[in-house]
């Protein structure tokens, strides 16, 4: 049987790791990409190998288009005849601060996360989807994206950003069964809501309460299946209903 394999850009903890492991049980040899943490990394290896699953970790900045290139370049040279067939661009970071007072570095380094690995991993991977004939993509964007958060300009701005992208680009490959869509978690128990006072946002969340990773892996495990075939350019919230 061939294998199947998928990509999860920042896949070594929170929802990267539960998308990670979901996609290891349907069956796909999951590329685990993260930029500095090894041992979170191991830890999303260890657990899909314990689960039945095929992995392994792959190390590149997605904001960083040789890096980008450089090592998905040599892994197709080891792996001619095989192509990524899923990419979950998943890879973000926060650095929140109100815009009067946003550095150059917080504006500029949460966008070459969000915004620009975007650009950088799924225009260097949809080569091999246009020439198979297909491909799921899937871009992790974020409640801030559809609706705006206080002291989230540059991350809301990233999130919108990749939005767009997903609705034009899913226009641009349809033709060649390649879907495009995006999730939009909003508050999930992951270390990006750590800082977060939970029973204040609570009380705002029909739910009352916070999400887990593995409801957003869910979502993004159909996306990523054949039953989602006729489903692009979508993008599904996941809040709990805090915004619909």
């Amino acid at each position: 049987m061939d294998r199947k394999y998928a990509l999860v850009t920042g896949g070594s903890r929170g929802i990267g790791r539960a998308i990670s492991i979901q996609l290891a049980g349907m069956g796909y040899f999951v590329l685990v990409n993260y930029r500095s943490n090894e041992m979170e990394a191991d830890q999303t290896v260890k657990i899909i190998y314990e689960n039945g699953g095929e992995c392994e970790k792959i190390k590149f900045n997605v904001g960083n288009q040789v890096d980008v290139e450089n090592v998905l370049g040599e892994w197709m040279l080891q792996n001619k005849t095989e192509y990524i067939e899923v990419v979950i661009n998943n890879a973000g970071i926060k650095k929140d601060n109100l815009l009067m007072w946003m550095t150059n570095d917080e504006w500029k380094s949460v966008l070459d996360t969000s915004l620009e690995g975007f650009y950088n991993v799924t225009r260097f991977l949809i080569k091999g989807m246009l020439v198979k004939r297909y491909g799921r993509i899937i871009n992790v964007v974020s409640l801030s994206g559809v609706k705006g958060m206080a002291g989230q300009t540059n991350y809301s701005a990233a999130k919108a950003a990749v939005i767009g992208a997903t609705k034009a680009l899913a226009l641009e490959v349809a033709k060649r069964k390649i879907t495009v869509n995006a999730v939009a978690p909003g508050f999930i128990q992951t270390d990006m809501t750590m800082d977060i006072d939970a029973n204040q946002y609570k009380k705002i969340i029909p739910m009352e309460r916070f999400g887990l990773p593995e409801e957003v892996a869910a979502v993004v495990a159909f996306l990523a299946s054949k039953e989602a075939s006729y489903v692009t350019g979508e993008v599904i919230n996941i809040n709990g209903g805090l915004y619909t």
